[in-house]
């Protein structure tokens, strides 16, 4: 199975909707909060190549984008592909 990891803040609704993805999946995923950790919301705008917005996910450490982008990749098949790598 693959590393999932999701960057979100406790107050963002697309970071449910993609843990609730991931969930319905069963998927295992280590959710980082970056809500009031200067240090983690760094580290992740360093490891998402400049983006600021969570959720941020990534698999296997490459990343996948925010929800609309995990969405789509469950929509267009890919999904599964990528967790099973």
């Amino acid at each position: 199975m693959a590393k999932v990891e999701v960057y979100t803040t406790d107050y963002c609704p697309y970071c449910v909707r993609a843990k609730q993805l991931l969930g319905m999946k069963d998927v295992d995923f280590t959710e980082v909060d970056v809500t009031n950790d200067d240090s983690a919301r760094a580290a992740l705008v360093q490891k998402s190549e400049g983006r600021r917005t969570v959720p941020q996910i990534f698999i296997n450490d490459k990343p996948i984008g925010g929800f609309d982008d995990l969405r789509a990749l469950e929509e267009a098949g890919e999904l599964d592909k990528l967790l099973a790598e």
